[in-house]
């Protein structure tokens, strides 16, 4: 992917574009990558609209309105299908192992599911606190202004229909959700190009929310990684991994952990394989940062070698 440069002070002071603001995701085990694992669609509680086998991509979900026009306003460039395809590939292997069962999951510590190939968050309409936002929601809206219906029953108003991960189980069992599976399945294309979006519109407020005396730092190793072959699938990925880090006063101990703290964090380098390797060593250092502020009952360093093998990914010129 042939990339200008991307970032210009003045030019992200001045567009004021709106984020999405997706907060950062709750913590997950990622280490595992396996390949997709089709499985039969049978009836499902969300309708009773059966689409294609699973492993037959976009057969009912085909028209995917996915807009490109060369340069973005804000100077990250449109993607084309191929490179869509590569990165939310690899997005799907970070968040579930590449396998289509874990496209409706529910973590273990989690009071909420976890949907698509970014593992959206989705929680039961319960009237219980949605610390982490509920962004599956959010994708359902964006697939339907595109011309895209889910299957019959699911809504982007509507909560999840289990309250905890033993029901989902159970109606995993009973084929309820394959319908769902299938869906999130054929539409990848589409899911990767809403997390792209989503990272888009927050690229203005990396800069905008940063002090002046930072704001050449940000900027230098925000281009430093765009300008690399595959840097734009680092940035992408660690926006849906840990969000924006746009609240610095968010975190534990005052201390956040998304792509902000990251480019703050990262030492000085040059476009290329340099920048890709700073970058991960940076966003190593600041979830290593994470664990150490955590509570020491959340046992969160049981994740950091998960953490590490998908950050790792980003070392190397994906695309």
């Amino acid at each position: 992917m042939k990339i200008k440069a991307v970032v210009a002070l003045a030019a992200f002071a001045s567009l004021g574009l709106s984020a999405c603001s997706p907060s950062a995701q709750m913590t997950r085990d990622t280490s595992k990558s396996t390949m997709p694992q089709a499985s039969a669609a049978s009836s499902s509680a969300f309708g009773a609209h059966n689409p294609a086998a699973q492993n037959t991509a976009y057969s009912s979900y085909g028209s995917q309105n996915i807009n490109r026009s060369g340069q973005a306003s804000n100077g990250m460039p449109e993607l084309s299908t191929a490179e869509l395809r590569v990165i939310g590939d690899q997005i799907f292997k970070n968040e579930g192992g590449g396998n289509v069962d874990n496209l409706v999951h529910w973590n273990d510590g989690e009071n909420f599911a976890s949907m698509g190939i970014g593992h959206f968050t989705w929680y039961p309409a319960d009237g219980r606190t949605q610390r982490f936002g509920s962004t599956f929601p959010e994708l359902l809206a964006y697939m339907q202004q595109r011309g895209v219906q889910p299957p019959a029953g699911l809504s982007a108003t509507g909560g999840a229909p289990w309250r905890s991960k033993g029901e989902l189980m159970q109606a995993k069992q009973t084929g309820q959700v394959k319908e769902l599976q299938n869906f999130l399945y054929q539409t990848r294309d589409l899911q990767t190009q809403f997390i792209v979006d989503r990272t888009r519109r927050a690229m203005p407020k990396l800069v905008n929310n940063t002090p002046e005396h930072l704001r050449p730092q940000i900027v230098s190793n925000l281009n430093a990684v765009a300008n690399t072959p595959g840097g734009w699938y680092a940035l992408i990925d660690y926006t849906n991994f840990k969000g924006e880090g746009l609240n610095r006063s968010g975190g534990y101990n005052g201390q956040n952990w998304g792509l902000l703290q990251v480019l703050e964090e990262m030492q000085p380098a040059r476009p290329g394989e340099q920048a890709l390797h700073a970058f991960a060593d940076a966003a190593m250092r600041v979830l290593e940062r994470r664990v150490r502020n955590s509570p020491p009952a959340n046992g969160e360093s049981r994740w950091l070698a998960g953490w590490s093998n998908r950050v790792n990914t980003y070392r190397r010129l994906l695309v």
